[in-house]
């Protein structure tokens, strides 16, 4: 290891510690108290009028040192919050309160014991009466922002560039409360989550990240390789297949939360790595679907934030139910003025397309060129919970048609703050129809399109044994959290984001 002047500086500490007989990282921590049970224990004996000191024994990391003399002020901060410690010479000997003040740094992990009081500023604090090093911090961590103290302001290394923060998102952690406060949100998430879905007696269920096969959404996989079996394997790009072959099963009401992975660019809402809800529904339909799913992020949201109503990209956006309900063809006819009625082939909307400004490839599917023409026309405008539903066939080939209209398929989209959360179909359970629909998908996109469903046979297989009617939903774990928290950008959300490799 190399070491700056700092670095060596608190290096010849961590030396002198262990020189003295004090272990710089011992292997027992003995810990009474959070600092948060701490100050409530005070409390609760301050209201009751109890004379018998409070004793605790509190660990956490040094954010502040304040020597004064024979007295020395520090604060610790553990997972619930911060204590101010209160060392003097009287309570512990100038000698420990020399090692304290000598050898003990901004960042360290320590030990302190003694008894609870409040200062004559008010505040809850430790009277020291022994302390000792837990972990010796090496490098210094960086700081949020300045801080002033006894009215000086305190210039601080700053931790500021984002790619920075991803980057060592341990640091970023340890300096950024609000970066703490983002993943104890997503945390609290997931579980309302599954909350809502236990009630509602779904299974959760675990199916393979490893597939023979990938399938269930457009998107190009990671491709690698198992040596015993000599066999190329996908990480996987969906759970859809797997859950839907639980329904064969006669698993009613599944759903899993976990990883995907999608060989596919990095953006403000893409990560090649991600977490997804899906569930799948016997006997019930997209409409069924489309009810739960609002009552579902009205739940989550009630049960993190208590309020239905959150800020994003500076505007208020209302998760009551119901929520706007709109015919995809109807705004894209609105917000572009394309009827896709009037352009049943790639070359007219192409044409139509390039009319209005957007570059379009006459070549490229038909399904590429309406989604493209939704990215750029008509998602923006949604920032109210707006449903679009009743997708072209094209751009859907797991989904069921509507009856009566065999160009027109039952699956919707859910759209806040014109990105996409969540997507959903009333699932096609025709065995026959499903395979024309794999082989229609494979003569219109190349081999090496993201867009293309290759054939899978033992989910063919699955499906003639006798598949239930059923609604399927999809959703991600990393928007909605990017909603809920107002964070810009899915690696605000993610704690290890995928970054290109340093130069």
């Amino acid at each position: 290891m190399e070491f700056n002047n700092l670095e060596q500086n608190r290096l010849e500490k961590l030396l002198r510690l262990r020189q003295g007989g004090h272990e710089p990282y011992p292997t027992r921590t003995e810990r009474s108290h959070t600092s948060g049970q701490a100050i409530t224990a005070f409390e609760a004996s301050e209201n009751a009028g109890q004379s018998e000191p409070v004793k605790a024994a509190l660990a956490g990391r040094i954010r502040s040192i304040r020597t004064m003399g024979k007295i020395t002020f520090a604060h610790i901060e553990d997972g619930a919050g911060r204590i101010q410690l209160f060392l003097r010479s009287n309570d512990i000997g100038q000698d420990q309160l020399d090692l304290f003040n000598n050898e003990f740094d901004i960042g360290d992990f320590v030990q302190a014991a003694g008894e609870i009081f409040r200062t004559r500023t008010g505040e809850i604090t430790l009277r020291v009466q022994s302390f000792a090093m837990l972990a010796k911090a090496i490098t210094p961590l960086p700081a949020a922002k300045d801080e002033v103290v006894d009215g000086q302001t305190v210039h601080h290394a700053r931790l500021e560039d984002p790619e920075v923060r991803y980057r060592q998102r341990y640091a970023d952690l340890a300096v950024n409360p609000e970066v703490r406060r983002i993943f104890k949100a997503r945390a609290a998430i997931t579980r309302a989550i599954r909350e809502f879905l236990d009630s509602h007696d779904f299974l959760e269920v675990e199916t393979p990240v490893l597939q023979p096969l990938y399938g269930g959404a457009a998107a190009r996989p990671f491709t690698t390789h198992h040596n015993q079996l000599k066999q190329d394997l996908y990480l996987r790009i969906s759970f859809e297949l797997y859950l839907k072959r639980l329904t064969v099963g006669m698993f009613e009401r599944v759903y899993e939360i976990g990883r995907d992975f999608r060989n596919e660019g990095v953006d403000r809402s893409h990560n090649p790595e991600f977490t997804m809800l899906e569930f799948y529904w016997s006997y019930a339909d997209y409409l069924q679907v489309m009810s739960l799913t609002e009552q579902m992020v009205h739940y989550i949201a009630q049960k993190v934030l208590g309020t239905s109503k959150v800020s994003y990209n500076g505007q208020e956006i209302d998760l009551t139910p119901p929520w706007r309900r709109v015919r995809l063809v109807e705004g894209l006819k609105e917000t572009s003025g394309i009827d896709l009625a009037q352009h049943p082939n790639a070359e007219s909307l192409a044409a139509a397309m390039r009319a209005i400004g957007l570059p379009a490839d006459p070549k490229a599917a038909r399904g590429k060129l309406i989604d493209k023409l939704l990215s750029e026309r008509l998602e923006p405008t949604l920032v109210q919970p707006t449903f679009l539903y009743d997708y072209p066939r094209d751009i859907s080939p797991l989904a069921k048609s509507r009856p009566g209209d065999p160009t027109t398929v039952e699956r919707f989209e859910g759209f806040i703050a014109g990105m996409e959360l969540c997507n959903a179909f009333t699932e096609l359970n025709d065995p026959l129809d499903q395979e024309a629909r794999f082989l229609e998908m494979g003569r219109d996109y190349n081999a090496d399109d993201e867009q293309r469903h290759p054939m899978d046979e033992d989910y063919l297989q699955a499906m003639r044994y006798g598949m239930p009617p059923q609604g399927g939903f999809g959703m991600g774990i990393d928007r909605l959290t990017m909603l809920l928290t107002g964070s810009p950008n899915i690696r605000e959300v993610i704690l290890f984001p995928h970054l290109r490799k340093e130069e």
